[in-house]
């Protein structure tokens, strides 16, 4: 990978890990409801199974969706309707006291790093950044770095989500506006999915 094409792809790793899509929407509830330790799982599975999404993608994984392009739209609808599902989920959630807190669990690492391959915003940037940023004949030294350049710029994005969630806990003292919180979160969630099956 040339370092000329370095500084536009870290560019691009960066204003996609941060903008609003499904996972952020997810580490956010979730660093408002279970904090930001107990979200670190959630968090690094995000950003290892992306990672790891990239690099096995861009390995030859692509091929098989350009040879059968139905898969592609399997995961694009079974993608939409596991986000609706978290949707329903997170707008039923009754505000936890401190006892429900401690014994509720956030979405594991294992969870959280599945949920990438159906994640329909994950594949529009794993897909975009590969035939973007790697050239014609690229080894497995590429692949690996632009994956590893995302994973690197993905822990710091999406955990300042988690942040951002954890700061929300100061804000939102009361169940009703936890509730009214994850409601929003919920339609948010609902929202990501309109410019990806667009």
């Amino acid at each position: 990978m040339s370092l000329e094409l370095l500084l536009p792809l870290c560019t691009f790793a960066a204003v996609s890990s941060i903008t609003p899509g499904p996972n952020n929407t997810m580490i956010l509830a979730s660093g408002l409801n279970y904090g930001f330790v107990r979200s670190l799982p959630h968090l690094f599975g995000i950003t290892c199974g992306f990672t790891f999404m990239i690099f096995a993608t861009g390995m030859g994984l692509h091929v098989v969706f350009e040879q059968v392009p139905m898969l592609q739209t399997i995961l694009k609808y079974g993608g939409a309707l596991y986000l609706l599902w978290l949707a329903w989920k997170l707008a039923h959630a009754a505000p936890m006291n401190g006892e429900q807190a401690a014994l509720s669990k956030p979405m594991t690492f294992f969870g959280a790093a599945a949920f990438q391959w159906i994640n329909p915003k994950a594949w529009v940037m794993a897909l975009s950044a590969l035939t973007t940023y790697l050239p014609q004949g690229f080894t497995v030294i590429d692949a690996a770095m632009l994956a590893g350049i995302f994973g690197l710029i993905g822990v710091f994005c999406v955990g300042a989500w988690a942040m951002f969630g954890v700061a929300m806990r100061r804000v939102l003292q009361d169940a009703r506006s936890v509730r009214i919180f994850n409601l929003v979160m919920a339609l948010l969630l609902v929202a990501t999915l309109y410019p990806m099956l667009a």
